[in-house]
């Protein structure tokens, strides 16, 4: 890829790296609207520039931002679903082909912005094709991409001296818009929507903070550790850690002690 369009594609990660991956705009919008396709319309990533969202966004909020700017920008992004053990379509993200080059193998990149990865990584191809896999140590969580063949792909995390584990297998193929917006739709109606997820990394200290079911886990180069939020401080909190708005995160809490 020509310096100048890297340039572009890293650039465009930059400024979504400084979202926080959350889940209670989506909640909010749910209980508005009644329905996941009004509610997925009402999304910030649909309507708005990056700068105005409501809040933060979770995978398909942040890669339909993604994929939309960079096909204003010319390029051609693929729409992937991640699949993990028995639950499919549960994550999604964007395979990047190189537009500079006509190989026949042509060199592609992940963009995983859901899974707060915000670097371009280069796509491994199979054996005997290529290695078959690529390490890239991002902090304060190493990354590993398995190609076991052309139409596969996997994603392995791990940090500070810990396994590394396999998170999602990517169909490289990837999916029409309608067939995205579809499991995007279904996502509303998950497990994971009966309680607040929030994740954020800081780049610069190469700190990442989660937050889900009253414990928040702070991430960094050495290691791990969980603290379980005291419910009286958790708004102010959790808005002072995740930059959110203190009335986003009470309103959510509030939808989803009601359906308890």
């Amino acid at each position: 890829m020509t310096p100048e369009n890297m340039k572009k594609v890293v650039d465009l990660c930059n400024q979504v790296s400084n979202i926080t991956y959350e889940n209670l705009t989506k909640i909010i919008r749910l209980e508005q609207t009644g329905s996941a396709t009004g509610a997925r319309k009402l999304d910030d990533s649909d309507q708005n520039d990056i700068d105005s969202w409501m809040g933060g966004g979770t995978c398909f909020s942040m890669t339909w931002h993604m994929y939309q700017a960079l096909t204003d920008m010319g390029f051609k992004p693929r729409l992937v679903m991640g699949h993990k053990r028995k639950e499919r379509n549960i994550h999604c993200a964007l395979i990047l082909p190189d537009p500079d080059t006509t190989l026949f193998a042509q060199p592609s990149y992940l963009l995983d912005p859901g899974y707060l990865i915000f670097d371009p990584l280069l796509m491994p191809l199979p054996q005997p094709f290529g290695t078959g896999e690529a390490f890239f140590p991002l902090s304060p969580n190493c990354v590993r991409l398995v190609r076991p063949t052309l139409e596969s792909m996997e994603l392995w995390t791990g940090g500070a001296g810990a396994p590394m584990k396999l998170r999602f297998e990517y169909p490289v193929e990837g999916v029409s818009v309608d067939e995205f917006k579809h499991h995007w739709n279904e996502s509303f109606y998950r497990e994971m929507m009966t309680y607040p997820v929030l994740n954020r990394l800081d780049r610069e200290k190469g700190i990442q903070y989660y937050y889900q079911k009253g414990n928040l886990v702070v991430r960094n180069a050495t290691g791990s550790k969980m603290t379980k939020i005291d419910p009286a401080d958790r708004v102010q909190t959790l808005s002072d850690i995740f930059k959110l708005s203190p009335d986003i995160i009470e309103q959510a809490l509030t939808i989803l002690e009601k359906k308890h």
